[in-house]
């Protein structure tokens, strides 16, 4: 319809391409972008995508296109937990922000 369902952006990198952020209101609509994105990357290049692993069908998407773990993270907060919406984040914007 006429109503924003995600939004998603894809960059070269050093070696390939990154997929984040990648946002979507459900896996189908998050899907449905990954696949438009990665029409932007050349062909036999890698395209990367950090899920967040308590988001089980972002992980399953990485899992249907073949991905592999290439490194693990871990969340840390300061003070509190923000009030985030992870099954809604199937790839995180960055983590060189800090």
């Amino acid at each position: 319809g006429n109503q924003l369902a995600g939004f998603g952006m894809i960059r070269p990198c050093q070696e390939g391409y990154k997929t984040g952020p990648l946002f979507a209101d459900d896996a189908a609509a998050a899907n449905g972008l990954f696949r438009k994105l990665c029409h932007v990357a050349l062909v036999g290049e890698n395209i990367y995508l950090d899920t967040p692993e308590p988001n089980a069908e972002a992980m399953a998407m990485a899992e249907q296109y073949g991905m592999e773990r290439v490194f693990g993270t871990a969340r840390m907060y300061s003070r509190f937990t923000p009030d985030l919406d992870l099954n809604r984040i199937f790839g995180v914007t960055t983590f060189e922000l800090g």
